[in-house]
């Protein structure tokens, strides 16, 4: 009499086993989604790029502007640090 149900026991454990196949499942798919928009951003990108070859130079002058900015923010960041340490 160890088991009074075993078939009810059996019954509970294939329900769990379903519903944790249905939550990977899940998963995989919002993996999956993820994965062809990334992909699809991808080749609009490519398909931009090669019909307006100077957007690549834009872009690539776009990210000097910006890691010149960003070089200059940190100077004047650590300069006020300085300056403020300074003062005190």
């Amino acid at each position: 009499m160890a088991d009074s149900n075993p078939e009810g026991r059996h019954y509970d454990n294939i329900l769990k086993m379903l519903s944790d196949l249905n939550k990977d499942l899940e998963k995989l798919l919002e993996e999956m989604e993820k994965v062809s928009v990334q992909a699809t951003w991808l080749a609009y990108d490519m398909v931009v790029m090669r019909t307006n070859p100077t957007l690549a130079e834009s872009m690539r002058r776009l990210e000097d502007a910006f890691l010149n900015c960003k070089e200059e923010m940190e100077k004047n960041w650590q300069d006020l640090l300085s300056e403020i340490k300074r003062t005190q």
